[in-house]
């Protein structure tokens, strides 16, 4: 079937050491030989280089925040709608999806389709629930503490911890800490970006392996792709991987999914210590950054995801393993006109659209 809709996708931001997933989204979506149709690309900032890649998103809008009052995040997702014509949307946020769930009726009364988990879903994958979901997926977790208090950092090497340790924000965020001033303020800043509680965690040394996929909400993962991190930013993100085959991982994440019967896409994060030993670190609800390893190891995830949204069945893929992909950052070049059309009137369309 050839795909002819429009498509929102969120979270254009390509920052090289922490770059969201979005623009990997609708560049799978844009390369999958079956997609014919328009791609409407929504962030939060007129300096997300995101919004000025044509070759990916036809279209380009400003959010407000996901923190200001959701009815004035609906009327403009709203508005837009009513311009663009977008019939399906994908969130590519963590700080994002607790609201969307909540609104899937209004968004499905916009006529706007999503394929997302639901509010128990999202609460259940949390990071302050991870001793549940190792449980769940049959692995470790490391020690972890979910913090409201700097004092914590005070106390907590009498209390057993060492550092290194892991701070996280309860949304988005991590960050290596080697001593208790670098904790404390590396706490402040978190909870004054993410809010609380934070997140500490004992750091595991060893080896990091991902693995995305799409849930069906039934307890089925369609088209694992599993990856090893070959090289990270100093935020320990990906820079570069390759695809692997992990028997644990697999087990781990269908053992999720049957547990969770999570709907739509996720992030499973294991570390593999030196003696073999296998944590469950953390779950992301949406596609990760290198999501475009699905369709360079023979898939296309997001375009299962769209397949989904669309009641299509999905063709089973068996992932490539040995595929090696390299992140790289570049220079894209806008005129002044566009970025002031972003911040002046919001938005900017190829097709000659308008915000009234």
């Amino acid at each position: 079937m050839v795909f002819t809709s429009t498509v929102a996708v969120t979270g254009l931001n390509a920052r090289p050491d922490n770059p969201g997933p979005g623009l990997a989204v609708a560049r799978c979506l844009r390369e999958a030989p079956e997609f014919r149709g328009r791609i409407i690309g929504l962030s939060y900032d007129a300096l997300d280089p995101g919004m000025y890649l044509r070759d990916y998103c036809d279209a380009v809008y400003l959010m407000p925040y996901p923190s200001i009052r959701s009815s004035d995040y609906l009327n403009r997702l709203q508005q837009l709608q009513t311009l663009e014509k977008f019939t399906y949307l994908i969130p590519c946020l963590d700080v994002e999806l607790p609201g969307f769930s909540r609104a899937s009726g209004e968004l499905a009364a916009m006529g706007v389709h999503t394929f997302l988990p639901t509010h128990e879903q999202l609460r259940m994958r949390n990071k302050d629930n991870l001793e549940q979901l190792g449980q769940l997926a049959g692995i470790r977790t490391p020690r972890t503490a979910v913090v409201t208090r700097r004092d914590f950092f005070q106390h907590c090497e009498r209390d057993g911890w060492r550092y290194p340790l892991v701070v996280k924000g309860i949304y988005y965020d991590a960050r290596i800490v080697d001593n208790r001033h670098d904790a404390e303020q590396v706490f402040q800043d978190i909870a004054a970006h993410w809010g609380f509680p934070v997140i500490v965690q004992e750091m595991i040394k060893g080896q990091e392996y991902n693995l995305t996929a799409v849930g069906d909400g039934q307890g089925r993962l369609y088209n694992p792709v599993m990856m090893k991190k070959l090289a990270t930013t100093d935020k320990g993100k990906a820079w570069a991987g390759v695809t692997i085959e992990d028997e644990t991982l697999l087990a781990a994440s269908r053992n999720l999914a049957a547990a969770l019967n999570w709907r739509g896409p996720l992030e499973v994060e294991v570390m593999r210590d030196q003696e073999g030993v296998y944590y469950i670190i953390e779950i992301n609800p949406r596609f990760p950054a290198w999501i475009y390893l699905s369709v360079g190891s023979g898939g296309n995830l997001p375009m299962d995801l769209l397949k989904l949204m669309h009641g299509e069945s999905v063709t089973t893929v068996t992932p490539r393993p040995g595929m090696l992909y390299i992140r790289y950052a570049m220079e894209t070049i806008a005129s002044i006109a566009d970025f002031e059309a972003l911040v002046v009137d919001g938005g900017k369309s190829s097709n000659g659209a308008h915000l009234t």
